[in-house]
């Protein structure tokens, strides 16, 4: 085996290693997303609050983009009455971003 080729296979396992991090991050923030969500602004506790959060991991498999997840959360908000701003749903989804980051990098 190469030199070039021992360095690709390195480069391609740091990569996937680079893909599984991020995909394991952006669940988790989604998770901590529909979880505030749910408590905070539903009223869902427990069991009713993790399943729904798990409604909001899955939403975020529809389209590319956070667009897929705003949509889900904007309707179920308006159902129960209530609304939030785009600007506070994105801040606290970076919020729940840092979090997850961290969260995962100390697993």
């Amino acid at each position: 085996m190469s030199g070039f080729d021992e360095r690709e296979r390195t480069e391609e396992a740091k990569f996937r290693h680079q893909q599984e991090l991020a995909f394991k991050i952006r669940n988790r923030r989604n998770k901590l997303f529909g979880l505030w969500v749910a408590e905070e602004h539903l009223g869902l506790k427990g069991e009713e609050a993790l399943a729904y959060a798990k409604d909001v991991v899955m939403a975020d498999f529809d389209l590319p983009g956070d667009e897929d997840l705003f949509s889900k959360v904007k309707a179920d908000l308006a159902k129960a009455g209530k609304s939030l701003s785009d600007h506070l749903l994105k801040k606290h989804l970076d919020e729940c971003e840092e979090i997850a980051k961290q969260q995962i990098m100390q697993e």
